[in-house]
């Protein structure tokens, strides 16, 4: 974690072990800090698996092996390396990732593709196998962990730990679900957008597993954007280990399947919002809501394409309630828009309606609303009955100063 903590920052919950799930840190010294900088998250036996991942074509051997893996829908291990993505460096870095997986996979007597990784940090630089090395017999040694320790060392330039929880209900069993997650900058939805690992203790069957993530990730991270950049490391891998004893999910017809899903989607738009809570520069929390699109996904593409405007995103910042910024967006966002028929609001107070100003608009609530931490941008395009919400940050100096010392 870095030194100064967002304005924005949540405090860590109170998160639940998961039956099956155990957790430890060690160093592997990636970078000159002082700190644990690698995870191991042992799964019992029978882990069912899911994974959303980055469609940057850029992406790592680590999310090249992981797609590949999580077809398969079992994992007994994942190791995430913090301070090293290990992306754009060729063979020597799959060579990397494969070795961490022989090695895991020797240790606890499992396939090398029953191992997941993920790696974090400067592209370029292939990840070292000596520190991987020592780093995980360090971690194998180590004593177990909580939820925060973990989150604590996946993050690279996150300013707070970032873990969300939630329960339900399947038929007479009570099932937990906990979850953290990494991110600042890189943010943006194309699939995944950060680094994120949710486990349940609940049994379900991995086709559905993968279903209900996709799910939840298309009305989660895949509406958050911080700066308009992909990663080319992004993953959320989804963990169940059945430990809680229910009757296995494997379809929406399962009885608890609704109550799974709805605690699965609280927990991802929590860590979702979290990773925007913690953009980097961020002093402002902004929520865009898109009504009267001709579809759903039309209206998260035109929330998208003002969320992703820094005309936008700096007016959010000087607290200026300039709403022509919008105008501008929706008509750039490539998505059907009528002119005449747009309407723009901020905290739920109307700037302009059905294409013009209106004429008794008073400011001063608006800009009241402006000068706190969270803002909400309302636009009705006038069109249909799609619908959606995106979520945002400010663009500030902090950004850049941030990204400009990056490798430092």
């Amino acid at each position: 974690m870095t030194a100064s903590t967002s304005p924005l920052a949540r405090p860590f919950p109170a998160l639940p072990a998961i039956d099956g799930i155990t957790l430890r840190v060690a160093r592997a010294r990636y970078k000159d800090w002082d700190r644990a900088d690698l995870t191991l998250i042992e799964c019992a036996k029978g882990t069912a698996v899911a994974g959303v991942f980055t469609r940057n074509v850029c992406c790592s051997s680590e999310v090249e092996l992981g797609r590949e893996q999580a077809r398969l829908g079992r994992a007994r291990a994942v190791v995430v390396n913090a301070g090293n993505s290990n992306a754009f460096t060729g063979y020597r870095g799959r060579e990397a990732v494969e070795a961490i997986m022989a090695q895991v996979a020797a240790h606890y007597g499992c396939q090398p593709s029953d191992v997941f990784v993920s790696s974090t940090g400067v592209i370029g630089v292939p990840l070292p196998q000596d520190k991987a090395r020592a780093g995980i017999a360090a971690a194998i040694a180590a004593e177990p962990c909580d939820w925060e320790d973990a989150a604590s060392a996946i993050g690279t330039t996150d300013t707070f730990t970032k873990g969300a929880g939630a329960s339900a209900l399947v038929g007479p069993v009570r099932v937990e679900l906990a979850g953290i997650i990494k991110g600042s900058g890189m943010i943006a939805p194309d699939m995944a957008t950060m680094l994120g690992y949710i486990a349940t203790d609940a049994a379900v069957a991995p086709g559905f597993l993968q279903e209900m993530l996709a799910k939840a990730n298309a009305e989660s991270f895949s509406c958050i954007t911080v700066d308009g950049d992909t990663s080319t490391s992004d993953t959320v891998l989804l963990l169940a280990t059945g430990k809680a004893g229910n009757a296995v999910l494997e379809s929406w017809d399962s009885p608890g399947a609704d109550a799974f899903y709805a605690a699965l989607r609280q927990v991802c738009r929590d860590l979702a919002h979290r990773v925007v809570r913690d953009g980097e520069g961020a002093q402002k929390f902004i929520a865009i809501r898109v009504t009267g699109a001709t579809s759903d996904e039309s209206a998260r593409r035109v929330g998208l394409a003002i969320a992703n405007s820094p005309l936008v995103k700096t007016a959010i910042a000087g607290e200026d309630a300039n709403w022509g910024r919008i105008v501008m967006a929706v008509g750039k966002a490539g998505e059907p828009a009528d002119r005449d028929r747009l309407s723009i609001g901020f905290g739920g107070v109307w700037a302009a309606r059905d294409g013009q100003p209106l004429p008794d608009y008073d400011e001063a609530p608006v800009a009241a609303h402006l000068k706190g931490q969270d803002v909400s941008i309302e636009v009705d395009l006038g069109l249909g009955e799609g619908m959606a919400t995106v979520w945002t940050c400010d663009l500030t100096h902090g950004y850049i100063s941030i990204n400009a010392d990056y490798r430092s």
